[in-house]
């Protein structure tokens, strides 16, 4: 019984450190710009959910939509 236990203390532990690396932070670096004057802006930002370029893209355009800036390019993205 007592060996039953310690297999599944041991089998949650390593559930949860699975599902804690599967949470990692995901970081999108692009390129974006302002128009009138021209000011380009290069920036890393953190992203939620899947670490694509595709999601990353829809969520800087809006995040930097509402700072007047228009996305010009996502570069990379990274989980770290």
């Amino acid at each position: 019984m007592k060996r039953n236990i310690i297999i599944l203390a041991t089998a949650t532990v390593m559930t949860l450190a699975n599902a804690a690396t599967a949470q990692a932070a995901c970081f999108a670096e692009y390129k974006a710009k302002r128009d009138n004057p021209l000011e380009l802006f290069y920036d890393v930002a953190q992203i939620s959910g899947p670490c694509t370029k595709a999601n990353a893209r829809a969520q800087l355009q809006q995040m930097l939509a509402r700072q007047g800036l228009t996305l010009l390019k996502v570069l990379s993205v990274k989980n770290n």
